[in-house]
């Protein structure tokens, strides 16, 4: 049902979509009218990750993990709810899969192309009844490992044969650029199928070195447990999974990984430890060992990322990066114990290129690129963040304590004795 621009209650108007302007044009808007609004978003904050479209607020464009209101120049101050409809309604188009699914589940995922100048993942949902819109920016060009300054542990990632890779993180930490990155490095360097599995495709990859194939859901297969099976028999040797939702996926993924493949894939976890926890609290408890012990053989790298905000402005990734061992299988067959937990292996791991979050935003504050304010808050281990910064606080001479002006007093120490 459409929604009235300014009761917010259903119209029996069959419908129509009136344009986003200050007058309230009861005309359905097009995507040309919606790509020129778009295209004003992106010349008014040129480095916006997202836009977002909410019944009530102004048009707002996300730069450096902050939202900024655009457009109101062109008079649109509140967008009502008759305007965020048009808005979902241009960008879904005719996709009937796309209309249904807002309907039934109260969301949906798309992408978008606007014009030659850029691609969006577009999120259309519904809240209190009224539909919202979010969209991220995605990058046209594929980046480079070296583009993103990427750990070296990145590439060993890239030469791997087989087994299962984690890039956990939080909504908009840069998982798939990570994973981009990564599948960048294959075709630059091996002649190898990749088929990834992706809600929508965010990165096209090139035809170089590889051979790329990559199928949208809900455009190319119905889910992700129906499109692994699928892929296991289209002969990839490398396989992206956009998310792991479930544990039929899970399960998939996890026999192809045994049997040859090399899988990459997303987890919304914090870090190594809750990631294993996830993945074995995807199954039955009669099946904890079976599945502890297939991910112990199969799993090769879980990488975690944060994006904090980096000192003059942007942000500045922050990896936990995670390898396997003897140890580390060890800990995932009977789990983590006194001295023997997933953050101190890695802490130990350094020289092979593992690190912890901690010790990796410590030296972004060592290279001055982050605030003691903004380390300490995205720390895992908060103390530990805070030793390791007084350190080098104390081999530059500054002070490490706010507490001055201390001196024993001596007649207490007088009368004790």
């Amino acid at each position: 049902m459409a929604v009235d621009a300014n009761t917010g209650r259903g119209r029996k108007d069959g419908g129509r979509a009136g344009k986003m302007d200050r007058h309230g044009s009861s005309e359905g808007m097009t995507r040309r009218e919606l790509d020129t609004i778009l295209l004003h978003i992106m010349a008014e904050h040129p480095t916006l990750s997202d836009i977002n479209f909410t019944v009530g607020k102004a048009i707002q464009a996300e730069v450096d993990g902050f939202l900024r209101t655009a457009c109101t120049d062109l008079g649109i101050r509140a967008l009502s709810p008759y305007q965020t409809e048009n808005s979902a309604l241009a960008l879904i188009g005719a996709n009937r899969r796309n209309i249904n699914q807002l309907l039934i589940q109260g969301s949906c995922d798309l992408s978008y192309q606007l014009q030659d100048k850029a691609r969006f993942r577009v999120n259309v949902f519904s809240q209190r009844g009224c539909y919202s819109v979010v969209m991220r920016l995605l990058p046209t060009r594929v980046p480079s490992l070296e583009e993103l300054h990427s750990p070296e542990a990145f590439r060993q990632v890239a030469r791997e044969l087989n087994g299962i890779v984690f890039v956990t993180g939080a909504t908009g930490s840069g998982k798939s650029t990570t994973l981009a990155a990564i599948l960048n490095e294959i075709n630059q360097n091996k002649a190898v199928h990749v088929v990834t599995l992706e809600d929508p495709v965010e990165f096209v990859h090139p035809q170089l070195k590889a051979t790329f194939n990559q199928r949208e859901l809900g455009q190319d297969f119905d889910s992700f447990a129906n499109g692994m099976r699928a892929a296991l028999r289209q002969a990839p040797k490398v396989i992206l999974v956009g998310e792991i939702r479930d544990r039929e996926t899970m399960e998939i993924a996890l026999g192809a990984s045994e049997t040859g493949h090399l899988v990459l894939t997303t987890l919304h976890t914090v870090d190594a430890a809750h990631t294993i926890n996830r993945v074995v609290g995807m199954f039955e408890l009669e099946e904890e060992r079976l599945i502890r012990v297939r991910l112990a053989d199969s799993l090769r790298w879980c990488i975690s990322q944060r994006l904090l905000p980096k000192v003059g402005g942007g942000r500045v990734a922050a990896h936990e990066i995670m390898g396997t061992s003897l140890r580390v299988q060890d800990a995932i067959l009977n789990g983590e114990a006194e001295g023997k937990t997933f953050y101190e292996m890695m802490q130990q791991a350094h020289p092979f290129g593992w690190t912890t979050f901690d010790d990796l935003i410590v030296d972004l504050y060592r290279q001055g690129l982050v605030t003691e304010d903004v380390a300490l808050a995205y720390a895992s281990k908060r103390a530990v963040a805070k030793r390791g910064i007084d350190r080098i606080k104390s081999r530059r001479g500054e002070k490490t304590t706010d507490i001055e002006g201390l001196k024993m007093d001596q007649e207490y120490a007088r009368h004790i004795t």
